[in-house]
C-alpha cells in the first residue's frame, strides 16, 4: 500500500517538473525576443555627414520620379485648365444639378464677396472701398474659355490673389461650371424662354409684390467708393469693359487700368 502511494507521490513530483520545464522553455525564448539590436545598431544622425555613402550625405535623396500618394495628377487638364499650354474650353467631367449646386455654395463663399452673387464685380468688399473685381457678363470673360476662370482660381489674376490653397480642384471647375450658369441666367432673353412661358421685368414683378425698394430691379453701377475710393484716384483698377451706369445713380468710370481679371 505504501509502495503505491508512493508511486502517485513520484508521478505527481514528475508532472510538477515537466510543467515548470515548459515555463522555463517559453521564458527562456521570451528573454530571446528583447535583444538590443534594434536599439543598438548603426544608424545614420539627421543633418550629419558620412563616409559610406560617396556623396558624403547620410539623408538619401528621393527616389528619380517619386509621387506622394494622392498628388499623381494623371489628368493634367483637371488639375491645371490648360491643353498644350493654353487655356481649354471643356469641363473634365460632366455637369449635373449636383455640381452646379456645389459651384454656387462655393462661390458664394469664395467669390461673392469681392464679385457679387450675380458676378458683376461689385461685392460688398468692393462697395467698401476695395479695387473693382472682374464683371462676368462683359464680353471679354462671356467668351473667355472655361479653362480661363480655373486658371485665374489656381493662380490668381492682377489684383485677385490664388485660391488653390482654399478651394480643391474638384471645387474650382464646380465653380467654373456655376459661372457659365449665371452669365446665361443674367445674359437671358425672351427668345430663350420656352414657348407659351410667362415673362415680366423684375421692376414690375417687385412693384406687384409690394417692395417699397425697387432698387434691385435697376440697370447695374458700381458705388462711387469703387470708382472714387482709392487714395488720389490713381489706379483705381476699373476694368475697361465696365459699361456707363445706365440708371444715373453712378457716374460712368473713366478706366485707368485693366489689369483685371
Amino acid at each position: 500500500m505504501r509502495h503505491v502511494q508512493g508511486s502517485r507521490f513520484e508521478v505527481r513530483g514528475n508532472r510538477t517538473r515537466s510543467v515548470l520545464a515548459l515555463c522555463a522553455l517559453a521564458a527562456s525564448g521570451l528573454l530571446a525576443g528583447c535583444r538590443q539590436d534594434m536599439q543598438d545598431q548603426p544608424k545614420f544622425i539627421p543633418q550629419r555627414g558620412t563616409g559610406f555613402f560617396a556623396d558624403g550625405r547620410s539623408a538619401r535623396p528621393q527616389v528619380a520620379n517619386t509621387v506622394a500618394r494622392g498628388q499623381l495628377h494623371e489628368d493634367a487638364y483637371f488639375y491645371t485648365g490648360l491643353v498644350d499650354g493654353k487655356e481649354g474650353n471643356a469641363m473634365p467631367f460632366a455637369v449635373t444639378g449636383t455640381v452646379l449646386a456645389r459651384g454656387q455654395e462655393r462661390f458664394n463663399v469664395y467669390c461673392a464677396p469681392c464679385h457679387s452673387r450675380v458676378g458683376n464685380g461689385a461685392g460688398m468688399i468692393v462697395q467698401r472701398g476695395y479695387r473693382p473685381a472682374g464683371n462676368f457678363h462683359t464680353a471679354r470673360l462671356m467668351a473667355a474659355p472655361l479653362g480661363h476662370f480655373f486658371t485665374v482660381m489656381t493662380h490668381g489674376y492682377g489684383a485677385m490673389p490664388d485660391y488653390s490653397a482654399q478651394v480643391a480642384p474638384q471645387d474650382r471647375w464646380a465653380i467654373v461650371a456655376y459661372i457659365k450658369a449665371l452669365q446665361l441666367s443674367q445674359d437671358a432673353k425672351p427668345a430663350d424662354a420656352p414657348p407659351g412661358a410667362r415673362i415680366e421685368s423684375l421692376a414690375t414683378i417687385s412693384e406687384s409684390e409690394g417692395f417699397t425698394d425697387t432698387n434691385f430691379a435697376n440697370e447695374w453701377g458700381l458705388p462711387p467708393t469703387a470708382i472714387y475710393g482709392t487714395p488720389n484716384n490713381q489706379d483705381n483698377g476699373i476694368p475697361a469693359e465696365l459699361p456707363p451706369s445706365a440708371n444715373g445713380k453712378y457716374p460712368a468710370a473713366q478706366p485707368t487700368n485693366t489689369n483685371k481679371q
